[in-house]
Parts: C-alpha cells; structure tokens; sequence
C-alpha cells in the first residue's frame, strides 16, 4: 500500500513500518474483541468504550491497513478470509504483550521479584554466595539473575539495561551511573612455593620488579590496578601470560611460569605462596554501581540497602 507523509515524501519502507506499527498497535485489541463477539454492540460493552469509538477504530484500521476485515450487516460482523488471517497474527501478538507484562510485574514483586546482578569472577566461589545467603534469609522469594564478568563489560549491561546492580573494581566514576565504596580488598604476591621470596612473609613489590608477571588481560580492572602498582614501585611489569580468570593465573604460577598479584584465594592453592605487599599499598576498591536516574523495583531496591549496609563489612 502507498504510504505517504503529508508533505508528499514517499517513505522509505523501515520508515513506513515503523509508522504503521505505531498507525495499529492501539486498535488491534479493539479489532480482536469485535471479531470474537461478532457484534459491535456486545464488544463495545464487554470493552468498556462507546460503540461509535469502536466502530471508527475498525473502520480507520481497515483504512490504513486498506484490506476490508469485515463483512457488515448492522452491528453484526463477520470476519472475511483476510480479516480471518489479520486474528490469528493479532492473537498471537497480543498474546505475547501479555506475557511480556505478567514477566515484568512478577520481577518487580516484592516478594518473588527479580534482581538482575553483576560480580567479578573473583567474587563468585564466596563473597557473592554469602551475600545472597544472607539477604534470603529476609527475603526468601527473591530470584536472581547471576552474571560473572571484568569490570568494564559489567558497567556496559548496566548501561545497557541487562543489569540492576554490579559489583566492581575499581569503583567506577561517570557522569551516568552512581557508584558506592564498599569495601577493599587486599592483594597478595603469589609466587611459586620454590621461589626465592617463597620463606618470606612480606615483601616490597620493588623486589619482584625483576620477575616475570602473569596478569588478567587489558581491560581488566585487576589488570589496570596491577600496572598502576608497579609504577607506583618504579617498574613496569614483564607480561608473559595474559588470561581472563584469577585462579587459573595462579595454576600458570604453580607452574613456575611468573608471579602474580592477586586477591586472597577462596581456598588455598598448593605450590604457591601468597606474601603480603608491604609497599606501595596493595588493595582494590570494591564498589557498587547503578545507573544514575534509574529507577529501582521494589527487590531492587532491598537487595541494594542491604549491600549498602554491608559497606566496610563486605568481604568479611
């Protein structure tokens, strides 16, 4: 069908679907309630709208549309074989908005809702798991929807909406989300159990400056920390590994092929030694993070006080 704006310009066809979705979508439920009562009298009541409303939505429809829906006799319809085809898509459209509805008012329940959530991989074997624990033992129906990712990824489901809340490190700063300090974390070097600082306790990190390090990949937040520290020592780290998972970073240590600065294991790794940094400072910041302006469900907003109550206590 020919569609054109007023001004005369033809539109292109993504414009002209785009208008006619927009031209339907407010009268298919109107057409679906005719062509189950096949009486404009009886839809219009079972609808709640005036008749002479409904009458001029379905003639409208068929006008832009320009496919005749309806065989008329008085107020009492028929559908034709395209009208009988035009149901059958409508149903199944309208069908699926109500689904689509029933999901979001049950993930925003308060007690059976859903909180979509984001960690680091390094959080996910016992800080997470204790914290969800915990927050259950208030709020048994919450569901949750786990995603394990680096920082940087984490921060673009937030903005792409994919994700309520997410812990991070380092904590954020940008003009579109808000981020809370929660917590520090300390990190460890781990170097293998026969090395030559393994007897040792403590060490300034300007004594590894000569090692060969095995580090998460760029774009990391433990990446970006690690670099900054080893400036911060006065030497800029020799990368032999590079990969996405800490404890695997600490299998390539075992192995006698680096060191690595890392946060405390969940459980102890044989073949390493995990020696506290005395200089520069070796922690991360934990943080939370939303995006700025969003507005929260009512789980939400729960497991968010909660978090926030937890600050300074975090990783406990």
């Amino acid at each position: 069908m020919a569609h054109e704006r007023s001004s005369g310009a033809r539109l292109s066809q993504a414009s002209y679907e785009e208008d006619i979705a927009l031209l339907l979508a407010p009268r298919l439920a109107y057409f679906a309630g005719v062509a189950r009562q096949e009486h404009v009298t009886r839809a219009a009541q079972e609808m709640g709208v005036p008749q002479s409303t409904l009458s001029r939505a379905m003639v409208r429809l068929e006008q832009d549309l320009g496919v005749t829906l309806f065989a008329r006799k008085g107020r009492t319809v028929s559908l034709t074989p395209a009208g009988r085809a035009f149901l059958t898509s409508v149903e199944r459209a309208l069908s699926e908005i109500e689904r689509a509805a029933e999901s979001v008012r049950a993930d925003a329940d308060p007690r059976a809702g859903k909180v979509a959530f984001g960690f680091l991989h390094t959080m996910g074997s016992e800080t997470v798991p204790g914290l969800i624990r915990a927050f259950r033992a208030d709020h048994p129906g919450i569901r949750f929807t786990l995603v394990q990712n680096y920082g940087e990824a984490m921060i673009e489901r937030l903005r792409a909406g994919e994700l309520d809340l997410c812990l991070t490190s380092p904590v954020p700063d940008a003009p579109d989300l808000v981020a809370r300090r929660l917590d520090e974390q300390r990190l460890l070097l781990v170097v293998p159990d026969d090395h030559r600082l393994a007897s040792r306790k403590r060490v300034r990190l300007a004594e590894a400056a000569d090692e060969t390090f095995v580090t998460l990949e760029p774009g990391y937040g433990l990446r970006r920390i690690t670099d900054d520290l080893c400036a911060e020592a006065g030497f800029t780290p020799r990368v032999a590994f590079e990969g996405e998972e800490a404890e695997t970073l600490r299998g390539l240590v075992a192995a006698g092929l680096g060191v690595a600065l890392l946060p405390p294991p969940a459980v102890a790794r044989p073949g390493v030694v995990e020696l506290t940094v005395t200089a520069p400072k070796a922690v991360r910041e934990i943080g939370l993070a939303w995006l700025d302006g969003h507005p929260d469900t009512l789980p939400v907003a729960a497991f968010k006080r909660f978090l926030l109550s937890r600050r300074g206590n975090l990783l406990a």
